[in-house]
């Protein structure tokens, strides 16, 4: 019985987790925010143009940060046989081919400087489009904007 108890709540808990969008931010260009640094002074804003994936840097005001030293190294895909794809630099943002599938992890390696510690941030890419804001999954923010305050949307 309590094992069946148990058992009920873990699947109950984990359908509201993939119905539930998370606190996803959105930056100025509409792609989602990840944390690239230890004292949020430096975000990433991924985007994926024709199939491709671009990184952004921007500061802690979201300004664009000129990509100089920094580097980034990214893996995803199956969890049994994940995938590093070649990312490369690109005018001012770090670009790499998307993986193959509609829904997979994928773990970014940034270093601010060669000799900087490395910052992993992590995020899941779902295809699947959102029925509400008619967006996919990875930057629908459908959530967050349920959870503003009525002060917070008069901003």
């Amino acid at each position: 019985m309590k094992t069946t108890l148990l058992s009920l709540l873990g699947t109950v808990a984990l359908a509201l987790s993939a119905l539930a969008h998370g606190d996803v931010q959105l930056g100025p260009n509409g792609g989602r925010i990840l944390e690239l640094s230890k004292n949020e002074t430096m975000h990433g804003e991924v985007t994926l143009v024709n199939g491709v994936f671009h990184v952004a840097l921007l500061d802690r005001d979201m300004k664009p940060v000129e990509l100089k030293e920094q580097s980034l190294a990214v893996t995803g895909g199956d969890r049994s046989n994940p995938k590093k794809p070649k990312v490369e630099k690109q005018g001012n943002h770090f670009v790499f081919p998307a993986l193959q599938g509609d829904e997979y992890p994928l773990a970014f390696q940034f270093k601010e400087s060669p000799s900087a510690k490395v910052v992993i941030a992590r995020m899941t890419y779902d295809a699947t489009t959102c029925s509400a804001c008619k967006k996919p999954e990875w930057v629908c923010a459908c959530a967050a904007k349920e959870n503003e305050k009525p002060s917070d949307k008069k901003k």
